[in-house]
């Protein structure tokens, strides 16, 4: 019979396989975190524009689906193609800034002014590019200008309610959990099946997402529909920090304490200064 070290081999490392995988997850996290932290103002800018184009490309195709079909959980679904396209594009979306790059500064890879220029400038480029984008698509599916309507004042008209401040908070926590199933595999079906289920939630049950449904609203403008600039910000003020808060909360938290250990180790071995060589 195998001895106990021999079966402790086999297993993995640590306590078990499932232990393995969750360091090995862990690792792959908070070096793509650091990497992504690294990045010059340039990079960060012209990856979020480009994310602000590919969320577009979901859009597009959630437009085009609503508009045969009348049907959300449809459109949803035809939504992830742009969720794939920011994954196999490695393009950068503001919302997906709450899990990765927080690992990495928790484990001191990167600092709290790397992690606020991320997300600023990611931010920013993101609404831009999807500004830019949806004046495209307007011009191209002119037809399209009813849906575009509805799904602006879906938004703009639903107040600040409990209601509207769950869908908030349900919209930040799912995408974050899309970007934790994402990082918890190396299988890129497996990525792009995550893509779709979180495409299918997010916009399918018309969860409040700060990017998404601005690309929505920026279109219904552009079509000249009955919506402004204003009523965007009014409703744009209070969905972005409560993505911020579900993601943070309800995944990025608890994955934090999860793997409290692992962080631990990191900072243990992590140099004074983020970006300094690691001593060998």
């Amino acid at each position: 019979m195998m001895n106990e070290d021999g079966r402790r081999r086999e297993l993995g490392d640590n306590d078990g396989p499932v232990e393995q995988e969750i360091e090995e997850s862990f690792d792959r996290i908070v070096e793509e975190g650091a990497q992504r932290l690294a990045r010059s103002w340039t990079t960060i800018l012209v990856t979020g524009a480009f994310g602000g184009l590919e969320i577009g490309v979901g859009v597009m195709a959630y437009l085009a689906v609503l508009h045969q079909t009348h049907d959300h959980l449809l459109a949803g679904l035809a939504f992830g193609i742009g969720f794939i396209a920011l994954l196999l594009a490695k393009s950068e979306l503001f919302t997906e800034g709450f899990l990765v790059p927080i690992m990495a500064v928790a484990a001191k890879e990167a600092n709290f002014s790397q992690l606020f220029k991320l997300w600023g400038g990611t931010l920013v480029m993101n609404l831009a590019g999807g500004w830019a984008f949806m004046w495209i698509v307007v011009q191209a599916f002119p037809q399209w200008k009813v849906e575009l309507h509805e799904a602006a004042t879906h938004f703009v008209d639903a107040g600040f309610t409990w209601q509207s401040v769950a869908l908030s908070v349900l919209g930040g926590s799912t995408i974050t959990l899309m970007t934790r199933m994402q990082h918890g595999t190396d299988s890129d079906p497996a990525k792009m099946a995550a893509a779709i289920a979180g495409g299918f939630l997010l916009a399918g049950l018309q969860l409040f997402h700060s990017i998404l449904d601005s690309l929505l609203i920026f279109g219904a403008i552009h079509a000249g529909a009955p919506v402004g600039y204003l009523d965007w910000l009014g409703w744009f003020a209070y969905t972005l920090p409560l993505n911020v808060l579900g993601g943070l909360l309800l995944v990025t938290a608890l994955r934090l304490l999860r793997n409290k250990e692992l962080i631990k180790e990191r900072r243990d071995e992590a140099p004074q200064e983020p970006g300094a060589d690691r001593p060998h």
